[in-house]
């Protein structure tokens, strides 16, 4: 149970969508995983949307079977962006998490994100890839543009989050849907982080 913002106790429910592209090396385990989690509550479902892999993602998928998974199929690629609105129109939630398949996120670090919201602390909370904190960036470029971006967003909405582009946010189902999202690459985890500082919201951070 959590506290929602008209003071209610409501049904806590974890919707985790899986945005998967040609990830054949890592999904399975991704998703036995996610599947071991301990959530407060066990409610938990796992939405991975195959958006149009080649690879043989989709014929392990076929071999895939738990109550808690959903699979949706793309017939093409459409982009990451494309494939996680996907999985919010299928969710049945009360808070969306996005995970990606390629392993460059933790499992472990999921209950952490979970316990603000259920002791009220919080309505949105961000995992913040900090040095020093399990973090590996791509490159030095990488670093310092994620960097640069998330101080002129909060200059723009007068915010002080640290990883504007993190993957890791988990949303009251409502308040994402309230979005007009629309993009369908990578630009959504930005574009979910702007439509969120717009409406005043801020981030609970965790490393």
């Amino acid at each position: 149970m959590f506290t929602d913002p008209s003071g209610e106790l409501t049904p806590f429910r974890l919707s985790i969508i899986v945005p998967s592209y040609n990830e054949h090396l890592t999904i399975l385990r991704v998703l036995d995983a996610l599947l071991s989690l301990d959530i407060p509550g066990k409610e938990l479902e796992i939405i991975v949307v195959n958006d149009g892999s080649t690879d043989g993602t989709g014929e392990l998928l076929d071999s895939f079977e738990d109550s808690r998974f959903v699979r949706v199929d793309h017939a093409t690629n459409l982009g990451k962006g494309a494939a996680v609105r996907t999985g919010i129109a299928s969710a049945q939630g009360s808070h969306v998490l996005i995970f990606d398949a390629d392993q460059e996120y933790d499992v472990a670090d999921i209950p952490r994100l979970v316990t603000p919201i259920l002791t009220g602390r919080a309505e949105v909370v961000y995992g913040s890839r900090m040095s020093g904190f399990g973090t590996v960036h791509p490159s030095l470029w990488h670093s310092v543009g994620n960097k640069a971006m998330t101080f002129f967003a909060n200059v723009l909405f007068g915010s002080a989050i640290s990883d504007l582009h993190t993957c890791l946010k988990l949303v009251p189902m409502p308040l994402l849907r309230s979005f007009e999202l629309d993009e369908n690459g990578f630009g959504l985890d930005t574009e979910v982080s702007a439509e969120e500082l717009r409406a005043g919201f801020r981030p609970f951070e965790v490393p």
